[in-house]
């Protein structure tokens, strides 16, 4: 569980530069709009790619902390027995799903690759995206099944 700990950790710290490059550079086309009336051309498609990017690698952080949102309407009232074993349900459906997500978009990515589709002004390569997604989607399914397995740890806490 380490290892998955520490590679959560690193692709939410990747997410978080990611994330500050995506500030920078809309900052830097705001101030050239607004001064001397030009904009950095792409700035909207490397936004949107980036920002794909960033929130596919906070996944597996948000996993390993459990802190995806959760209803607790209906079991609020249950035993902590009952709400470990529901838990573990979500852990496993969450697994299940993520990994399937992650089998897709490396379909997704393929398509992408062989028919070489890339964004509209800059021609970036869309399948880059895709490559970036699948890792921390791989990883946000495997601790969920960790956690499905094993339950709660104590290197998890926040």
């Amino acid at each position: 569980m380490k290892l998955l700990s520490l590679l959560a950790g690193a692709c939410a710290v990747l997410a978080g530069v990611i994330l500050t490059v995506i500030t920078l550079i809309t900052c830097i086309s705001l101030i050239g709009r607004n001064t001397i009336g030009t904009t950095l051309v792409g700035d909207y498609e490397l936004t949107a790619a980036a920002a794909g990017a960033a929130v596919a690698l906070f996944l597996p952080l948000c996993q390993l902390r459990r802190e995806n949102i959760i209803v607790d309407f209906f079991t609020a009232r249950l035993s902590a027995a009952a709400n470990s074993r529901l838990d573990r349900l979500g852990s496993a459906l969450l697994g299940v799903v993520l990994l399937v997500l992650a089998w897709r978009t490396v379909v997704g990515g393929i398509s992408a690759f062989t028919s070489n589709s890339s964004t509209m002004m800059l021609g970036f390569p869309e399948w880059i995206v895709y490559a970036f997604m699948v890792p921390p989607m791989v990883l946000t399914g495997l601790i969920a099944v960790t956690q499905t397995l094993h339950g709660d740890f104590p290197e998890q806490a926040k």
